[in-house]
């Protein structure tokens, strides 16, 4: 086993050895898009989320769980076990009109699943690249994919900038022109279970296009909610986001059983970053949001759930620090009994776990003789410290509308760009600690550096206008 696999996770290790290996778990896959930490019931919510609340109440929920600030760098990460830093993904999404993708020569979650006689299936969004066929999802590992390339559309005529972008396999598929992707996603989901031979151990990737902007959902899904925030549409329309999401989690739950699939399957659930507090999400009482490396952006919303679980796990919380990285060794080694060998160099804990992007994004100072520069923008965490630097810039809390909560402004000192928090006694980071503890600062600025020189050029070409959609039909696909 590599030194990935962490000690919650180590316990789908113990599970799976209790399990034939001609009888693999069946695991199946939920990430969720742009959802914020406070927008599920067990972290205080008003949205209603009795599926997922139900589903991690008992199971274990991941409370010291890590992500990437924004989509694609997790996606990577989740597909490879690799950071993007290792994959040239680190700087930012992968855009409609761009050609860039996950690169052709790392080895995919769905492929080395493949090895062990695993069905692979995917339903939702990929958002790691489609300029050249070879990107795609059927190419990378999945036996069959329903969903959309890009990363952001309309939720009923699945359409981004003058294209369309919805797919069975590699058909487009125009007849569910005006059907709201959170249903037809789950009804996809639940059509692969129903075929599926139970013979087979299943693979079913599911990334929801919810609760990404734009905010649209069925009204019946609103209703409820207008007295709950009066004062916001906003985050109304995303909490009937929320709710419908977890209608459609259920009823995937509810296909697995009927089918006579749940008792052997193991189900994961993720974000791949904070939510966006501009489009109704809220990350309370995390500071910062989507596209930050504040907890807002990064401390993600995560639990697994399955009755092969030791019974003295279930209905616990974990709080070992576990990383979307590590996901990739834990599935294949401690659930699909198998090994990654053939894959490039999976990204261990040596570090500490690294949520790193970077990128210069302006003038600092360095900070003594440290051999990584402040400037750039980038975070660790390890053990109880959490280091940011490059922050341009107040990051503050937005409290849950009509809470009436106000949280604490600390001191903002001018042109400070590094910070240090203890986040296990302050996991809000109010109280910067780099003053008092510059030796800690040391310390990790030092294992930045590590990772800084491993770090692989950024990938982050031009847009090609031979992607426009309006040279392909209409269509968004690819064109290389």
């Amino acid at each position: 086993m590599v030194n990935t696999i962490l000690p919650l996770l180590a316990l789908l290790v113990v599970l799976s050895r209790q399990i034939e290996a001609t009888d693999r778990p069946n695991i199946v896959l939920i990430v969720a898009d742009d959802y914020g930490f406070h927008d599920i019931g067990y972290h205080g919510s008003k949205i209603k989320t009795p599926t997922l609340d139900k589903l991690a109440g008992e199971g274990v929920k991941l409370e010291k769980y890590y992500v990437q600030p924004i989509c694609t760098p997790t996606r990577s990460q989740l597909m490879t076990g690799r950071y993007q830093i290792h994959t040239g993904l680190q700087h930012g999404v992968i855009r409609p009109d761009v050609p860039n993708g996950l690169p052709l020569d790392e080895v995919t979650l769905p492929q080395k699943l493949k090895e062990y006689g695993y069905a692979t299936h995917m339903v939702g969004k990929w958002h790691l690249g489609f300029y050249t066929e070879a990107c795609v999802p059927n190419k990378r590992g999945f036996d069959s994919f329903f969903g959309y390339y890009i990363g952001a559309e309309d939720y009923y005529t699945h359409i981004r900038e003058g294209g369309y972008d919805l797919r069975e396999n590699y058909k487009v598929a125009t007849e569910y022109n005006n059907t709201y992707s959170t249903v037809l996603f789950a009804e996809k989901a639940n059509a692969v279970i129903n075929a599926h031979n139970k013979s087979q151990s299943l693979f079913l990737y599911i990334p929801f296009q919810a609760v990404h902007a734009p905010l649209e959902v069925p009204a019946s899904y609103v209703e409820p909610y207008k007295s709950i925030y009066p004062n916001d549409n906003s985050r109304q329309t995303y909490a009937g986001m929320v709710t419908c999401m977890d209608e459609a989690i259920g009823n995937i739950t509810t296909t697995l059983k009927t089918k006579g699939l749940y008792d052997n399957t193991v189900i994961i659930f993720s974000t791949d970053n904070g939510g966006q507090v501009r489009a109704g999400a809220n990350n309370w009482p995390l500071r910062g949001w989507k596209g930050t490396l504040w907890e807002g952006g990064v401390h993600a919303v995560g639990f697994v759930h399955s009755p092969l679980l030791p019974k003295q796990v279930q209905g616990t919380i974990n709080n070992e620090l576990i990383h979307v990285s590590d996901w990739f060794p834990t599935i294949v080694e401690g659930l699909a009994q198998g090994d990654t060998k053939g894959t490039k160099p999976l990204d261990d804990t040596m570090y500490g776990r690294a949520l790193v992007k970077l990128t210069i994004i302006h003038e600092g100072k360095q900070w003594q003789n440290s051999s990584f520069d402040v400037r750039i923008n980038a975070a660790l965490r390890s053990g109880d410290w959490k280091i940011l630097t490059g922050v341009k810039g107040s990051v503050d809390w937005v409290v849950p509308p009509d809470s009436g909560i106000s949280p604490i402004q600390p001191v903002v000192v001018k042109n400070q760009v590094l910070f240090l928090f203890n986040v296990t006694a302050d996991p809000s980071e109010y109280n910067d600690l780099s003053g008092k503890y510059p030796k800690v600062v040391d310390m990790m600025l030092e294992k930045l550096a590590s990772y800084n020189k491993t770090a692989v050029p950024c990938k982050f070409p031009l847009p090609d206008p031979s992607s426009d959609p309006k040279l392909h039909g209409g269509v968004w696909g690819p064109w290389r």
